[in-house]
């Protein structure tokens, strides 16, 4: 057991003090995640900033008809909120393929966009890891990496991200509030995670002391659709192979709006932008679907034992938009 500090601030802004005055702290939230890891030896923060108590649990409507989430909103509580269910059913769905029910009771929205990668050489301290201890080495890439990354994954780094609601975040184009030492900032979800490169023990770009507060969701697209897929080992409780978050909009039988995300396949939420940017304007049909996803995953650099993820993401992106445009409303 080794000790730390434990501090219950009343107030962001104390919070936030608490987090930049002390390099090994750490915000705990529902600590399903951060928990586990100090069990494991792989975190051990000097002190835990527990920002549960934090007026961060809301859900409000923004003026222009989006949608305001605070930070400690429990993953359980937004995936049934109406708002969700009906203007973001992706986001609903991804949730709720997401771990179990008692941990999506607990978990929040902020500790979700910040879970870290379950990597098995990352998870035991007796191993090697770029991600843990940089310079230390990656070991995954030539062992077991079957559950690992095709996408945009380096020389000292081929972990994924595990989380379902990052993926259909990314698709929402929903955006992150930070507070930090030196104010408030947005930054895209798409732009929070990072790729690994030479230093893969950053997963995101927050800042030191800085704290998510919210996520804010667009109002969605008129005439848009959305859905939540994934493929995993088991039918419950397991991280995802792949999996795919889906946003479109038909008009005159053509793709008027489209967005696309994939989960399991990199280091971050993967925006499929090539893909998108092929599908505007063709016809809805599965053959333009299938040439645009393939020249998405034309990225895919896998592995010797993940090859199968490629076709599995590229199954389950023309599955998805196919499944959608059936459910689309004509403009």
């Amino acid at each position: 057991m080794k000790p730390f500090g434990y501090l219950r601030p009343t107030s962001v802004a104390e919070a936030v003090r608490a987090g930049a005055g002390h390099p090994g702290a750490r915000f705990l939230g529902g600590g399903t995640n951060l928990v586990d890891l100090m069990k494991l030896g792989v975190e051990s923060p000097g002190l835990l900033v527990d920002v549960s108590r934090l007026p961060l649990d809301r859900m409000t409507r923004t003026d222009d008809g989006g949608l305001r989430i605070g930070a400690t909103v429990r993953n359980s509580d937004l995936a049934a909120h109406p708002d969700v269910r009906s203007g973001y059913p992706a986001l609903s769905q991804a949730l709720l393929a997401g771990a179990s029910g008692q941990l999506r009771n607990t978990a929040t929205t902020g500790g979700n966009l910040l879970q870290r990668t379950r990597c098995p050489y990352f998870q035991d301290v007796s191993k090697p890891c770029n991600k843990r201890v940089p310079g230390s080495g990656c070991p995954a890439r030539e062992g077991a990496h079957r559950d690992l990354a095709v996408l945009g994954h380096s020389q000292d780094c081929v972990a994924t991200n595990p989380s379902d609601m990052a993926v259909a975040l990314a698709a929402l184009d929903a955006t992150v509030q930070l507070h930090g030492p030196e104010g408030e900032r947005t930054v895209p979800v798409t732009d929070f995670h990072r790729l690994p490169g030479d230093n893969p023990d950053q997963d995101t770009v927050i800042r030191p002391g800085e704290l998510i507060t919210e996520v804010v969701l667009p109002p969605p697209p008129d005439g848009s659709v959305s859905l939540y897929r994934k493929a995993r080992d088991r039918a419950s409780y397991a991280f995802a192979l792949a999996s795919v978050a889906a946003v479109l909009s038909v008009r005159d039988g053509r793709v008027d709006r489209v967005s696309l995300a994939f989960g399991g396949l990199a280091h971050r939420p993967w925006r499929a932008r090539v893909a998108e940017d092929l599908l505007r304007g063709v016809p809805t049909t599965g053959d333009a679907f299938a040439r645009a996803v393939d020249a998405e995953l034309d990225a895919a650099r896998p592995l010797r034992d993940n090859a199968f993820k490629v076709g599995l993401a590229r199954r389950m992106a023309v599955g998805a938009l196919v499944e959608l445009t059936s459910r689309a409303v004509p403009a």
